[in-house]
Order: structure tokens, then C-alpha cells, then sequence
């Protein structure tokens, strides 16, 4: 993998991001935050993540929060940006291979970390892992 992947999360997708960034390879990520459990605005992180991919076609990313649609939300306001929600890998893989999908949305409360791991690495390659 030539390039990090960006990720970021909201107060409720912090357990979730923590995890993935210690359990997949090292220097996987680059993490643009939250940091704490203390409440955040998820738009935030979102349009930090969002403006950073919409400005080059190459970088990939990574959004949590709670249930994954605020940030889906406010990921696909950006031009250039394809966000997709994702509550399993193969969902994962097709959102890649068929909407070129450039950035991963996961629901932190509602996804397991083995099937989180899967969807990003669908993210990386395009198909199915």
C-alpha cells in the first residue's frame, strides 16, 4: 500500500477506530482524530476527512460514528467524494467494485471489529478479501 489510509471517528466510533488502527498493519492509517470520548461534532471530522480525499482522486478513507449515516452524510457533500455505509464486508466490496467508493463508512455501535477489518481491506483491494 503506497499510501495511508485517512481515518477518522466521533466520540461513538472511537472504540471502534482505536481497534482497527492496532489490529491492522502497522502504518496502516492516519488518523485525523477524535482522540477522547469526550461528545464531538461529527461533522468535523467528516469534512476535514471529506475535503482532504475530494482534493486527491488516489487517498482512500476511513469515517465512524454511532450508526454511520451523519458521517455519510456529511462525507458526500464534498465533490469527488463517494462515501459508502457499510454493515458487512461484502456490502464493503460492493461499493468499491460498482460506485468506485472512496471513502468506507462503518456504524461503531453496530459492527464487530473481524468484519470492520474485512470492509477495509475490501476498501484497499476492490473485491472481496
Amino acid at each position: 500500500m503506497s499510501k495511508k489510509i485517512l481515518i477518522a471517528s466521533d466520540h461513538a466510533g472511537l472504540d471502534l477506530k482505536q481497534k482497527l488502527i492496532e489490529q491492522m498493519p502497522k502504518d496502516t492509517f492516519e488518523d485525523l482524530g477524535t482522540n477522547s470520548e469526550e461528545k464531538v461534532d461529527y461533522p468535523d471530522y467528516a469534512n476535514e476527512l471529506a475535503r482532504s480525499i475530494s482534493s486527491d482522486n488516489n487517498k482512500k478513507g476511513v469515517l465512524i460514528c454511532g450508526t454511520g449515516v451523519g458521517m455519510s452524510v456529511a462525507a458526500n457533500k464534498f465533490k469527488n467524494v463517494r462515501a459508502g455505509l457499510v454493515y458487512n464486508s461484502e456490502v464493503a466490496k460492493l461499493i468499491r467494485e460498482h460506485n468506485d467508493a472512496n471513502i468506507l463508512v462503518l456504524p461503531g455501535s453496530y459492527i464487530d471489529i473481524h468484519e470492520a477489518k474485512i470492509c477495509v481491506k475490501n476498501l484497499i483491494l476492490g473485491r472481496l478479501a
